[in-house]
């Protein structure tokens, strides 16, 4: 009796631990988006709903936009990068498939903030790719080379591509390779056993995919202020300089709640267009 008492209360720390520190967080920033900023950057207990109304200024669901489409984005590319990385290492023999997962898991061996710091030293001011093209006489805008959109799109998509490889990985190694060559002896084209066979299988694991990278892709802020600089603002963006530079707690933490419900949204959509696709199967 005394060991099945110990292994529940083992059991309950877990549960204690995502109530201390995630729901215990995540309650109070719900708290603070409902006070008002003080004059000197504290915070006021008056209740007011001035900081979701003023949320959805035109300015904000702009970024909040540029933010959702620029994730979307990467998620898209990350799938299509990802899946034919996934297949070879899945079909390959066993050495090499461990050299092609240790060469996508390059990127977690360094801190992210290094990785990022080094391209932007390649595509920087006085950088190789700025001599490279020097030295070509290739005219080009340093300053814009250095700092915009689609330098965040590509670091995005390096960072997170590991996101989408590891899932689809794991389900091509368990995945019935018979139907490929049934569909192959039937005379089907590559094209119709990625959309026909493959890809009708694997719905899951790269829906799992699309929400590892689209989850922390919408929220990120040290990419885009590394990489995009002042060009580039994204939510996760907006979001820090409401809490480090304009000292506004409450309408940072406003932005923030709106940013987990759709991203809660998002994911519930996802959840109930499956089930409905499987019941319908």
């Amino acid at each position: 009796m005394r060991g099945s008492r110990t292994l529940e209360w083992l059991a309950r720390i877990p549960l204690i631990w995502y109530l201390a520190f995630l729901l215990g967080p995540l309650c109070l920033v719900a708290v603070t988006s409902v006070l008002t900023r003080g004059p000197y950057g504290g915070v006021v207990w008056s209740g007011s709903l001035e900081n979701y109304i003023r949320a959805f200024d035109p300015l904000y669901l702009k970024i909040f936009w540029q933010s959702i489409w620029l994730s979307l984005a990467t998620s898209v590319l990350c799938a299509f990068i990802g899946f034919p990385v996934a297949w070879a290492a899945a079909t390959a023999p066993p050495k090499r498939r461990a050299m092609i997962l240790f060469l996508v898991s390059i990127p977690f061996l360094s801190n992210l903030v290094i990785r990022i710091y080094a391209l932007k030293v390649l595509t920087g001011f006085d950088g190789p790719l700025s001599y490279l093209l020097t030295a070509f006489g290739i005219p080009f805008d340093p300053f814009t080379l250095s700092q915009n959109q689609t330098l965040v799109f590509y670091g995005m998509a390096t960072t997170y591509l590991p996101f989408m490889v590891f899932p689809l990985f794991n389900a091509l190694e368990r995945f019935d390779y018979r139907l490929v060559y049934a569909a192959e002896d039937l005379g089907a084209t590559s094209t119709q056993i990625i959309t026909k066979v493959l890809l009708p299988n694997l719905k899951r694991p790269l829906l799992t995919g699309i929400l590892l990278v689209f989850i922390p892709a919408l929220g990120e802020f040290v990419i885009p202020d590394l990489l995009g600089g002042a060009r580039t603002m994204l939510a996760g963006n907006l979001i820090t300089d409401q809490f480090l530079k304009s000292r506004d707690w409450p309408f940072g933490s406003a932005l923030a709640v709106l940013l987990i419900i759709f991203i809660c949204l998002f994911q519930l959509v996802i959840y109930f267009a499956d089930r409905k696709r499987g019941e319908n199967t």
